[in-house]
């Protein structure tokens, strides 16, 4: 027997819920192309959806809600990725192609979402900065994690190896933003590889000299 609420089947209502929350993220996100998120506005993201403004309440409190969404859109889904990339087995100078590739391509595929979380990460809306600032740093805890499987973490302190993966993935961010800017991707991922080089240097012999950091 199908469930039905009112004259419409359970599923169909969902999935036109869906859709509808779907359309108010992708018009926001073409909006913010042009302006921050702290100067939108409700019906401006509504008329642009072609829905009525009372249907945003539906899905979102308000504008800052709609932004954590979009956080969790443009992010959420790079875990994944970034996992799978460094679990790949390979020697130091395949994992440094591997991983300005795949921010490469992300960038390629996403531009928009990328140009928000540029924009946000340290935009006016609090909340939006929370969000990516979270996602950023489940990013870092999850690649320390996958340092601290491996050999060269032999003698590394957790912090230490904390450290070391906010390095990366700030590093990821900033090669982002500068893949967003140039009409030269060549020479920012040429560069971008030469900097985790320098990185990875560094931790070689991070454990040569006993007292760091005074």
């Amino acid at each position: 027997m199908s469930h039905t609420l009112g004259d419409r089947p359970v599923g169909t209502r969902q999935a036109q819920k869906q859709k509808t929350r779907q359309a108010l993220l992708d018009a926001a996100l073409r909006l913010l192309e042009e302006q921050s998120l702290s100067s939108l506005g409700l019906r401006e993201v509504t008329r642009a959806a072609g829905v009525a403004p009372t249907a945003f309440y539906r899905h979102f409190r308000d504008t800052a809600d709609l932004g954590v969404a979009l956080v969790e859109e443009a992010l959420g889904s790079l875990h994944t990725t970034l996992a799978a990339m460094l679990t790949a087995t390979g020697d130091g100078e395949e994992r440094i192609a591997g991983a300005v590739e795949l921010i490469a391509s992300y960038v390629r595929a996403h531009p928009a979402h990328v140009r928000f979380i540029a924009r946000e990460r340290h935009g006016g809306v609090k909340a939006v900065r929370e969000a990516i600032g979270d996602q950023l740093a489940l990013f870092a805890r999850e690649v320390a994690a996958q340092f601290a499987t491996e050999p060269e973490a032999a003698g590394w302190s957790g912090d230490d190896l904390l450290m070391l993966a906010r390095t990366y993935v700030d590093h990821m961010v900033m090669t982002a933003s500068a893949l967003l800017e140039t009409e030269d991707e060549a020479e920012v991922t040429g560069t971008a590889r030469s900097q985790l080089r320098l990185v990875g240097l560094g931790r070689s012999h991070w454990l040569d000299t006993p007292v760091r950091g005074n």
